[in-house]
């Protein structure tokens, strides 16, 4: 009956239906013209030609790669995409103005090196010979693993926040494990003093049959001149140096117990592809928590020897497992979640940081983790859940369970917590007051990562918060 009554109002008046079905069909073909022309445009528009020639556009998620440097040498320079890619160009676009007799006149322009432009046959550059790499475009074109590094493990300024100045601190952190012996190792400096100067701390922790021994000292640095040198540091008698590839350490220092010393040389020698490049979380009032892992993987040569009275040891580093991080930012009521194991040619990080309350919403930071292969990055998890279960008697975790869901990485970690060293945290520093806990087990491993299956079990190491006997983990 519908279908009847339109036929018959249709052709009542055959003219104006003619139009009226003529006009619609114009607009639907504009449209669909319009649409095609569109999709054509915008593929135009993200045409790698466009910028410079090429096949592929990297970008940050902010637009700039913050750590290009660690993009050209750690992805693009190993695994498999060293053998892809041919070249490999960076760039910058920023605004510029044009100032004469007339006023300001606004130009977009962009910076590149021009022979790893031609590389990617840039129409631009390809015809003027002028364009030639500078000395310090060489050290884009061919990037330097201790220039990498050094970027990456850079002192910061600090920030001009007067509220939160007193809790600053920036750190270079290692770890090593040969056979049944483990070391923890800390360069810590603390905020500006009234002198210009700040203290740094040295801290080391051995662990051997089961006994944790602490060994520490510190030292007052003019605080240009750790921005200036950083990460070669020199605390009294120890010191770290970059050279090439190995983070070159010397110890010296006194127990904490009062009755012995421990001294040695360390050599950490960083495995390419497999760093962590810096990250800086930032919150309300100016707060700030940086984050890098230079060095995620690393082989372990040199000795650590502890003398106490007529008893002395010697740690034998060489065919150990090592690594290394880098932290900076205001501490005052942060804590965090955070752990590291590796084994098979894989490597994995995990982490959460726990603001102070008047910076962010603690429970809306979230987690990562990160998988790293012989030939570098494997996967990425940006949602990330961490369960601590505790020990009734003790309520010291027992228990850690990681899970890591991502487009690249879909994994599970189990720590079982065989060992913990605790130590109180002064109030108004990290921590707040809390506990800090140093976590040592056995990890279970088990999912997918980078399209392939995992399952191991591997000795790491975790950290985590807590409070005194009734607390629970630090996000409760």
């Amino acid at each position: 009956m519908i279908v009847r009554l339109a036929f018959r109002s249709l052709m009542s008046r055959p003219v104006r239906s003619a139009v009226l079905a003529g006009g619609f069909g114009l607009g639907v073909a504009v449209m669909a013209a319009l649409l095609g022309i569109g999709d054509v445009v915008l593929d135009q528009a993200r045409a790698p030609e466009l910028v410079g020639g090429g096949d592929v556009i990297v970008g940050g998620l902010n637009g700039r790669v913050t750590s290009a440097k660690f993009v050209l040498s750690g992805v693009l320079g190993t695994g498999p995409l060293a053998t892809r890619a041919v070249a490999a160009a960076p760039s910058v676009r920023a605004n510029l103005y044009l100032i004469d007799n007339r006023g300001a006149m606004p130009i977009r322009a962009r910076g590149g090196i021009p022979s790893l432009e031609r590389a990617l046959r840039d129409p631009e550059t390809s015809g003027i010979s002028s364009w030639v790499d500078t000395p310090e475009d060489g050290e884009w074109t061919s990037p330097d693993l201790e220039d990498v590094l050094r970027s990456m493990d850079r002192f910061h300024p600090m920030p001009d926040v007067a509220a939160r100045a007193s809790s600053w601190a920036e750190w270079l952190y290692f770890n090593g494990r040969a056979g049944s012996a483990r070391f923890y190792l800390s360069f810590i400096a603390g905020p500006r003093l009234s002198s210009g100067r700040r203290a740094v701390g040295v801290r080391l922790q051995l662990e051997r049959d089961g006994k944790t021994t602490s060994f520490s000292d510190a030292a007052e640095i003019d605080h240009d001149v750790l921005l200036e040198s950083a990460p070669d540091l020199t605390v009294k008698q120890n010191r770290v140096r970059l050279v090439g590839r190995e983070y070159r350490i010397s110890v010296d220092l006194p127990s904490e117990n009062g009755r012995g010393r421990a001294s040695g040389d360390i050599v950490v020698r960083a495995i390419p592809g497999r760093s962590l490049p810096p990250y800086t979380m930032r919150g309300a009032g100016g707060w700030i928590s940086g984050y890098t892992v230079p060095v995620v993987a690393a082989e372990l040569d040199g000795r650590i020897r502890v003398r106490s009275g007529s008893d002395d040891d010697e740690i034998d580093l060489r065919g150990g497992s090592g690594y290394h991080d880098h932290n900076w930012g205001f501490w005052e009521g942060v804590s965090w979640q955070w752990g590291q194991v590796q084994d098979a040619g894989l490597s994995f990080v995990f982490g959460r940081v726990f603001p102070p309350a008047d910076a962010a919403d603690r429970g809306r930071l979230p987690g990562f983790m990160i998988a790293l292969g012989p030939d570098g990055p494997v996967g990425y998890a940006p949602d990330v859940t961490i369960d601590e279960t505790n020990d009734p008697s003790t309520n010291r975790p027992q228990r850690i369970e990681i899970s890591g869901r991502g487009q690249s990485l879909t994994v599970t970690l189990v720590l079982r917590v065989d060992q913990t060293t605790a130590t109180r945290m002064r109030p108004g520093g990290f921590g707040g007051g809390l506990d800090f806990l140093q976590l040592r087990g056995q990890y279970r491993v088990t999912g997918r990562a980078g399209g392939s299956a995992i399952d191991f079990t591997a000795p790491g190491s975790a950290e985590t918060f807590r409070g005194d006997s009734s607390s629970a983990s630090p996000r409760d």
